[in-house]
């Protein structure tokens, strides 16, 4: 009896786990989120990997970008910040 006890409590147990476990899958594979680095606010901009509130006030005073790769050409940021971000960011044209 107590052997069928003690598998009844774990599986108890790992039904309880389950739903947080399901939970948090979906949170890890969380969709990319583009920032326009000539629109994105300061607050935006810190959000990226390694940019920090100096860098993003910056990328702000640096405005208007015509390529993204133009934060490391004009030396706005090194590219060792960029490398992390450069497929996290666009620079889109105003018209």
């Amino acid at each position: 009896m107590n052997v069928g006890r003690v598998i009844l409590f774990s599986l108890a147990l790992g039904a309880a786990g389950l739903p947080q476990w399901a939970a948090a899958a979906p949170a890890q594979t969380a969709t990319k989120k583009i920032v326009d680095i000539n629109s994105a606010s300061e607050s935006d901009l810190e959000q990226l990997q390694g940019i920090g509130p100096m860098m993003a006030k910056k990328i702000i005073q640096g405005r208007p970008y015509k390529g993204k790769d133009e934060l490391v050409r004009r030396k706005i940021i090194p590219a060792s910040a960029y490398g992390p971000i450069k497929d996290h960011v666009i620079a889109r044209h105003s018209t």
